[in-house]
C-alpha cells in the first residue's frame, strides 16, 4: 500500500473546502463503491487528528438495481470524525464487498466499501489508524503487505497457479538450472570419473566412421592405399575399438546410475525435512496431492535429469563437436553445406520452448489437481458411501481427468507436429552429403572413402541431433520440477526460532498473553486483543460457539503459528523467544480428532518418547484406561492398527491419544473437545484417565458438554475472538450472561433430547 494514493482534482478541492490540504494528509486510500453500494470513488484520508471520508457517485441518476434512488454523477458525500471520538477502525472482508466500519462515540459506523480486490489495502489503514490513534509515528514498514500479491510484481501476470506465487514469464530458468546444479559438487570425483568416461568413449566413437570409411577404403581395399591388403587387422582394430566403447559406457553408466540415484535420495530427503520445518500456515492452502507429487514425480524427474539427460546431454555435445571437427578437417565446403539448417534449428526451438514451459507447468497442475481428488475420494471413501454420492465423485473425476487428457493432447499435438519438422531440417543434410559429395567423388574431387567417413558421420550426427531436438522438452520439464522441489526447500518458515532462544528445559506453566491480534487469512482477526493471565498448574476451561476462537488460542500459545500483534509469555518469557524445542518438548495436546500412524500400538504411545520402556508404556496406557482393551485385542502391544486407526474406536483411539501424552509428561497440557462424539460409559473412562493426566499441569480445556468443565479453576468465555467473561462455573451461571445462555440452550437440547445432565 502507498502512503499516499494520488487524489483526482475534485477530490482535492473537495478536502480543501473542508480545510484538509495534502500536507496534513498521513494517509490516503481509495474505495471503489459507495456505504450504499454502488460504484462511486470514494476517498478515506487520516490526518493526525482526523478521519475524513469524501464520497463521489459515479452512477446515472435513476433506480439501480436493488432498487435504490441513485444520485447525479459528481455528487459528493464528505464526513469527517474526530480521531479521538473514534474507539475502532475495523476491515472486514464479507461474501460481496469489504467494509470498513468504527465504534464512534459507542456507536457502529459503517466508514466506506469497497470490492474484496482492496482488501488488503484497507486491512493496513485499520492498523495504521491505531497507530496514529496511540500517538506512534508511521513508518514506512507499516506501510507494506508481507501477503504475497496475486500478480507478479515485475510484469503484472496473474500467477497461473495461486497456491505457487511464480511468474512463468518472469522465472529466471538459467539460475534454477545452476541451481539445480548445486546437488552436484558433493559428488565430484564420480562425476569427473564419468565425464572422464563420456569424452574416452565420445573419441572411440567419433573415430570408427573414419576407421570404416577413409582407412578402410582409402588405405586398406584401395590397391594403391597404404595398407593394401591388411583387411584382417582393420577388422580387428574395428572390432577393438567398438569393444572398449562398450565397455566405457558400461563403466560410465554404473557410475552414473549410483551418482544418479544418490543426488535424488538426498534431495527427496531434504525436501521431507524441509516440509516437517515448515510452518502449519504453508499446508493450510496446500492439497495432499500436490505435495506427494513433489516429493515423488519431481524427484524422480529430476533423477532423470541426473541419469538420463545430463549425462547424455554432454556426451552428445562433445560427439557433435567432435563430428563437426573431423568433418571440417575432411572437407570444410562440404561441411559447411551440411551444417547450414543448424540455425533454423537454434531459432525454432529458440520460439517453441516458452510454449512447452507453459505447456508442462499446466500438465502439472492439472495432473497434481488429479492426485489430490484422488487422494480425497480415498481418504473420505466412508463418507462419500454413506451418502451414495459415488457417482458425484465419478463425475468429478471425469472433468478432472477430462482437463489432463485435453493438456496431454494438447502438448502431444505441439510436439509431434514441430519436432518431426525439425528433424526434416536436419535430414537435408544427408541429402547435400550423397549430393554434392557423389558429384565430387565422379569428378576426382573427392576420395570414395572420405564420402563414406562423410556418411557415416551424419548416421552418427542423427542420433545427438534428435536428442538435442527434445531438450527443450526435457529440459522444460526437468526445470518446471525442480522449480516447486525448490519452492518447498527455499521456503521460510513463518515460525522461525529466534538467534539466540532462551534455553528453558523446565518450565512451571504460567501463561501471560497481552493484547494478542491473530488472523489466519488478512482482515478477518480471528482472535481480537486477547488478554490472560493464567497461573501454573491452574485449568482453564475454553468455552464459546463454533469459531469462538478457542483452538486458535490454543494453537498461538503453543507456538503453531505467531501472533501478530501483542505477545504470548510462558513463565515471563516471550514464546518467540523460547527455543522451540524445549517449548514443543513440554506442551502435549489431547485432540479431538486422533493421528495414530500406522503401527503397533506401543509405538503409537510412544510416539512422543520413543526410548520410553515396556513397563512405561503399560503403566500410561493403565492411567488412559487403555490398558484391558488393548489385551483384548489379538497382539495387545504389538497388535499394528492401521492408517488413522481405522480399525478401533473413537473413544479407544482416544485413550491411546491420551496414553500418549501421560508418557510425554508435559508441563503444558491442551485438551481439545478430547471426549466429544462418544458414548456416556466411555465418557467416563476417559474422564477418569483426563483427572488423572491433568493433576499438576497448566491446562486448557475445550468441551463440547460444558458441565464436563466443571472442575475447572476458572472458565474463559470467547465471543467473536474477544473474551467477554471469565469466572468460576458458579459464578458465570450467577452472572446470567453469554456462559449461563450457552449452558441454558444446552441443557434444553438434552432435554429435547431425553439425556439426562
Amino acid at each position: 500500500m502507498d502512503r499516499l494514493e494520488p487524489l483526482s482534482d475534485e477530490a482535492r478541492a473537495a478536502f480543501a473546502r473542508h480545510g484538509i490540504w495534502p500536507a496534513a494528509m498521513l494517509v490516503v486510500a481509495k474505495a471503489d463503491l459507495s456505504t450504499d453500494g454502488e460504484f462511486a470513488d470514494t476517498w478515506v484520508v487520516l490526518t493526525d487528528q482526523d478521519l475524513a471520508v469524501l464520497e463521489i457517485s459515479r452512477e446515472r441518476i435513476g433506480q439501480s438495481d436493488r432498487g435504490r434512488q441513485l444520485r447525479e454523477p459528481g455528487t459528493s458525500r464528505f464526513v469527517s470524525y474526530s480521531i479521538s471520538d473514534v474507539e475502532r477502525l475495523t476491515a472486514e472482508s464479507l461474501p460481496l464487498s469489504g467494509i470498513l466500519s468504527a465504534v464512534v462515540n459507542g456507536s457502529p459506523v459503517v466508514i466506506c466499501r469497497f470490492t474484496n480486490t482492496q482488501a488488503r489495502k484497507f486491512g493496513i489503514f485499520a492498523k495504521l489508524f491505531g497507530k496514529v490513534k496511540e500517538g506512534k509515528e508511521l513508518t514506512e514498514e507499516d506501510f507494506k503487505d508481507e501477503r504475497s500479491p496475486a500478480h507478479c510484481p515485475k510484469c503484472g501476470l496473474l500467477y497461473p497457479d495461486q497456491e505457487r506465487r511464480v511468474c512463468p514469464r518472469c522465472l529466471d530458468k538459467r539460475s534454477l538450472f545452476l541451481k539445480v546444479l548445486s546437488f552436484a559438487p558433493k559428488y565430484k570425483v564420480q562425476i569427473g570419473l564419468v565425464l572422464l568416461c563420456m569424452v574416452a568413449g565420445s573419441a572411440l566413437n567419433i573415430t570408427s566412421p573414419y576407421i570404416r570409411g577413409s582407412l578402410l577404403f582409402d588405405q586398406v581395399l584401395a590397391p594403391e592405399g597404404k595398407y593394401a591388403g591388411r583387411i584382417l587387422e582393420i577388422v580387428v582394430l574395428i572390432g577393438a575399438v567398438q569393444l572398449l566403447a562398450l565397455l566405457i559406457g558400461i563403466i560410465q553408466g554404473r557410475m552414473n546410475a549410483v551418482v544418479s540415484a544418490r543426488i535424488v535420495f538426498d534431495l527427496k530427503s531434504e525436501v521431507f525435512e524441509a516440509m516437517q520445518r515448515l510452518s502449519l500456515s504453508f499446508f493450510n492452502n496446500k492439497q495432499t496431492g500436490s505435495l506427494m507429487t513433489r516429493v515423488n514425480r519431481d524427484a524422480e524427474r529430476l533423477q532423470g535429469f541426473f541419469l538420463d539427460g545430463l549425462p547424455y546431454f554432454l556426451v552428445n555435445v562433445v560427439t557433435m563437436t567432435g563430428i563437426v571437427i573431423s568433418m571440417v578437417l575432411l572437407d570444410w565446403r562440404l561441411a559447411l553445406l551440411v551444417l547450414l539448417p543448424a540455425p533454423a534449428v537454434v531459432y525454432i526451438l529458440n520460439k517453441i520452448f516458452p510454449r512447452l514451459w507453459t505447456l508442462f507447468s499446466r500438465m502439472f497442475r492439472r495432473r497434481s489437481a488429479m492426485n489430490a481428488l484422488v487422494n480425497d475420494a480415498l481418504t473420505g471413501r466412508r463418507v462419500v458411501k454413506a451418502f451414495g454420492r459415488e457417482a458425484a465423485e465419478v463425475a468429478r473425476f471425469g472433468a478432472v481427468n477430462e482437463g489432463v487428457f485435453a493438456v496431454n493432447v494438447e502438448t502431444g499435438l505441439f510436439t509431434s507436429t514441430v519436432f518431426p519438422l525439425i528433424n526434416l531440417l536436419m535430414g537435408i543434410g544427408g541429402l547435400v552429403v550423397w549430393g554434392y559429395g557423389g558429384l565430387q567423388v565422379v569428378s576426382g574431387g573427392m576420395t570414395f572413402g572420405t564420402l563414406m567417413t562423410f556418411t557415416g558421420y551424419i548416421a552418427m550426427i542423427y542420433g545427438p541431433l534428435e536428442f538435442m531436438t527434445h531438450i527443450v522438452d526435457w529440459w522444460s520439464s526437468c526445470m518446471d520440477s525442480a522449480q516447486r522441489i525448490f519452492e518447498i526447500l527455499d521456503a521460510v518458515p513463518d515460525v522461525v526460532e529466534a538467534p539466540n532462544p532462551v534455553r528453558m528445559p523446565s518450565i512451571k506453566g504460567q501463561i501471560s498473553l497481552r493484547d494478542v491480534t491473530f488472523s489466519y487469512e488478512p482482515n478477518r482477526p480471528v482472535l481480537h486483543r486477547i488478554n490472560l493471565e493464567i497461573e501454573a498448574g491452574e485449568m482453564i476451561g475454553l468455552v464459546g460457539h463454533s469459531g469462538a476462537g478457542k483452538s486458535t488460542l490454543t494453537n498461538i500459545i503453543s507456538r503453531l503459528y505467531d501472533v501478530e500483534e501483542g505477545e504470548i509469555l510462558i513463565d515471563g518469557v516471550n514464546v518467540k523467544d523460547i527455543a522451540v524445542r524445549d517449548l514443543r518438548s513440554q506442551i502435549g495436546m489431547v485432540l479431538q480428532d486422533v493421528f495414530l500412524f500406522q503401527g503397533s500400538i506401543a509405538e503409537n504411545i510412544a510416539y512422543a518418547k520413543p526410548e520410553a520402556t515396556q513397563a512405561e508404556i503399560i503403566r500410561a496406557a493403565k492411567l488412559a484406561n487403555a490398558h484391558d482393551f488393548i489385551m483384548r485385542l489379538p497382539d495387545g502391544y504389538d497388535t499394528v492398527i492401521g492408517r488413522q486407526g481405522y480399525d478401533l474406536s473413537g473413544g479407544e483411539r482416544q485413550r491411546l491419544s491420551i496414553a500418549r501424552a501421560i508418557l510425554h509428561d508435559p508441563r503444558i497440557l491442551i485438551l481439545d473437545e478430547a471426549t466429544s462424539s462418544v458414548d456416556v460409559e466411555t465418557e467416563r473412562l476417559i474422564q477418569e484417565a483426563l483427572s488423572r493426566l491433568v493433576q499438576g499441569r497448566t491446562t486448557l480445556a475445550i468441551a463440547h458438554r460444558l458441565p464436563t468443565l466443571r472442575n475447572a479453576n476458572r472458565l474463559v468465555v470467547l465471543e467473536k475472538g474477544r473474551v467477554v467473561e471469565v469466572g468460576t462455573h458458579s459464578e458465570l451461571v450467577k452472572m446470567r450472561g453469554v456462559y449461563y445462555n450457552l449452558l441454558m440452550k444446552q441443557r434444553e437440547a438434552l432435554r429435547i433430547r431425553g439425556v439426562a445432565d
